[in-house]
């Protein structure tokens, strides 16, 4: 019984963590995303001063 306790606590455990790694890896992916449009948004400004 100890036994299968134990298993179920690491099963358990390293669950809890992937979901956690999921939702914190959703949330970068979107930073990431919010970061790159403001970089693109950046980069046509620049294009467009230099333009004029």
């Amino acid at each position: 019984m100890i036994g299968l306790a134990v298993v179920l606590f690491i099963i358990g455990l390293v669950l809890l963590l992937f979901g956690i790694f999921v939702s914190a890896a959703k949330f970068l992916l979107w930073v990431g995303i919010v970061i790159l449009v403001i970089a693109i948004i950046v980069g046509l400004m620049r294009y467009i001063r230099r333009g004029a």
